[in-house]
């Protein structure tokens, strides 16, 4: 019988089908009017089947909410490009209010890639579209990428929305040190959680992800410290949960635990995840 996720790229469906639902609210924070195509029947499927990430799909619509914020903010800032890895199925260049001579490049696997340059043929993205189809986990490969990027960019914005989760230790390294490296590319931003959500995550939704070779394994006991030494210093670190609060998106019955204060430093045990702004100290 076929899994259900039969890979990391279905994983990208499945997180599309929250933004469609958002999409279509009446009150809506913000408008992905391809998210439901893209999605597809299988992103529907995934998403009805796997009751916990159902349940919390307040924590996708936070975290697209935030990462929606933090790339305006740069533009806004001068940042000339965005470069988006393993960028699945976001379609921001084409949803998002952007300036005409904003570069932003998108890189991830070809399939993911040829799929959605087939439901969005007929969609003309706001801003100087770059779609670059690279297995990121090819070291050697990235790294010419990572160098030809930044010679055509003054101030860049690295964006990585649901990716480093997915990374061993290790790979979050070499990653994190192969951007560093890059003088232009000045700010990063991702996604980021705790030991104790990671637990939690591989108890609730384990046997999906793994049974698509894509398990949930980084979150690093230092948090957003970790990354200090292989060069970006963290100056921002949002809470998916007190953003969801915020933006009346969290069910009443969390309400009361976002109001609880935070540990400040590493989170450990504590259910925690953000959107995390990190400096190129290079």
């Amino acid at each position: 019988m076929e899994p259900l996720i039969r890979n990391i790229s279905d994983t990208a469906r499945w997180v599309a089908m929250y933004r469609a639902e958002e999409s279509e609210r009446p009150d809506a924070l913000f408008k992905d009017p391809f998210a439901r195509k893209l999605a597809g029947e299988r992103g529907e499927q995934i998403a009805n089947a796997i009751g916990f990430a159902k349940k919390n799909s307040w924590s996708f619509v936070a975290r697209t909410y935030l990462l929606d914020e933090f790339i305006a903010q740069h533009i806004k800032q001068g940042f000339d490009m965005i470069i988006n890895l393993a960028s699945g199925l976001d379609a921001r260049p084409y949803r998002m209010d952007l300036p005409s001579s904003l570069q932003w490049v998108e890189i991830d696997l070809p399939g993911i890639m040829d799929y959605k340059e087939s439901v969005l043929k007929n969609e003309r993205p706001k801003c100087k579209l770059e779609s670059i189809r690279l297995d990121l986990s090819d070291r050697q490969a990235r790294q010419v990428i990572f160098q030809q990027l930044n010679q055509k960019c003054k101030k860049a914005l690295v964006v990585s929305e649901g990716l480093i989760g997915y990374l061993d230790e290790e790979s979050a390294e070499t990653l994190s040190s192969d951007l560093s490296d890059q003088p232009h590319f000045r700010r990063w931003v991702f996604d980021l959680m705790s030991p104790g959500l990671l637990k939690l995550a591989q108890q609730e939704m384990g046997s999906f992800l793994e049974a698509a070779r894509a398990p949930l394994k980084f979150a690093p006991k230092e948090g957003e410290t970790f990354f200090l030494r292989y060069g970006w210093k963290c100056l921002e670190a949002k809470s998916q949960l007190k953003t969801a609060a915020a933006i009346k998106r969290l069910p009443d019955d969390m309400v009361a635990v976002a109001g609880y204060p935070e540990p400040e430093g590493p989170k450990g045990d504590w259910v925690w995840s953000g959107v995390c702004l990190f400096e190129n100290i290079k």
